[in-house]
């Protein structure tokens, strides 16, 4: 993987990229509703920020922005793909990492390695991740997620000796559950590419959250099936 990954874009650039950055007094009713959705917790309560310091929307959130219809049903995926999924965080985000780095996605790789530390992937398998090499210290079930995903992203075909293994640990929803996980980021990275979004300046690299005067409305179910 190119050092791209680690680079952080200068000031000057646009924070957007290809797509200017919409402000939320410009948004239009269904980009508002979008917003709130997307800025919300618990998304908006994570690790790495998705506002910026004048409350716009970050990274793919920003581009989901101006097509508000395909944007809703992408991001209510991704929530839940990352709190309401079957598999454990740690291979959630072990499998996240490896397509960012596979496809080299800076900006995934800069929000999904700080989400990744949080779940207990250190920074020596991050760094195996970044190199695309599996980490040695991966349990079994870990291995055979990331086995998956990895013939995934790399070929066209998924050998039968790959597929087994991931049956084994996950069973049929989890290989469903997988592919639809690297599907979706690789969905993303498409997103981000297409726009050229940079990553954030070190200036943003802290949290942030949605302005006071966005409230959500509506809820989104976790894991425990409980609202955040």
């Amino acid at each position: 993987m190119s050092k791209s990954v680690h680079e952080e874009v200068s000031p000057a650039a646009p924070r957007g990229g290809r797509f200017p950055l919409l402000a939320p007094p410009e948004l239009s009713d269904q980009q508002r509703d979008l917003y709130v959705a997307i800025a919300g917790p618990p998304r908006g309560n994570g690790p790495f920020s998705i506002v910026d310091e004048g409350g716009c929307l970050t990274g793919p959130f920003n581009a989901l922005l101006y097509s508000p219809a395909i944007g809703s049903a992408v991001q209510a995926l991704g929530a839940v793909l990352r709190f309401g999924g079957s598999l454990p965080d740690r291979t959630r985000e072990l499998v996240i990492c490896a397509v960012a780095a596979e496809l080299e996605s800076a900006y995934e790789w800069y929000a999904h390695s700080r989400v990744a530390t949080t779940v207990g992937v250190n920074a020596t398998e991050l760094q195996k991740l970044h190199d695309g090499e599996s980490p040695d210290t991966l349990s079994a079930d870990e291995g055979a997620a990331l086995g998956l995903a990895l013939a995934l992203l790399r070929g066209t075909a998924v050998g039968e000796d790959v597929h087994a293994a991931a049956l084994e640990h996950f069973g049929h929803s989890g290989i469903t559950e997988l592919s639809v996980l690297v599907g979706y980021y690789r969905l993303l990275a498409g997103i981000l590419a297409a726009g050229d979004v940079p990553v954030p300046p070190a200036a943003t690299g802290e949290p942030r959250t949605r302005p006071a005067h966005l409230h959500s409305t509506n809820t989104i179910i976790t894991t425990q099936g409980e609202q955040p």
